[in-house]
This record gives structure tokens, sequence and C-alpha cells, in this order.
């Protein structure tokens, strides 16, 4: 199973040949603004996770609080 996920994992020459292939597919002026957009999705989805992962300490912090109460 590890040898499987091991033989999707580009290396060095076919890195890039994804590169070249980008840059005939887009040009070199739309890569700019292809990567400001890949940027923008990455925050987004960072802050997205940072939300759920704040919202779910809290609501833990609740249960445990709740449990403490009734156990005294």
């Amino acid at each position: 199973m590890n040898t499987l996920f091991l033989a999707f994992i580009p290396g060095g020459t076919e890195l890039i040949v994804i590169l070249f292939v980008v840059l005939l597919l887009f040009g070199g002026r739309k890569i700019p603004e292809l990567m400001r957009g890949l940027g923008k999705g990455i925050r987004e989805f960072n802050s997205a996770r940072a939300t759920v992962e704040k919202e779910l300490r809290e609501g833990m912090t609740e249960e445990e609080k709740k449990l403490e109460s009734n156990n005294k």
C-alpha cells in the first residue's frame, strides 16, 4: 500500500514537465493571476479550518465544565 502511494509522488523531472505544460496552457500573463487565486483559496480554507477548530475546542471546554459541575 505504501509503495502504491509513493508511486504517485512526482519527482523533479515530473514537476518540471507539469510546470511547462501549465505555462503552455495558460501563458505567462495568466500564471500570476492563477497563483493569486490559489493563494486566496488556501487562505480562505485555512481561515475556515481555524474557525472550526476554535468552535470545537470551545464546545469541548463547555462539555468539560458541565461534566465537572455534575460530578460535584
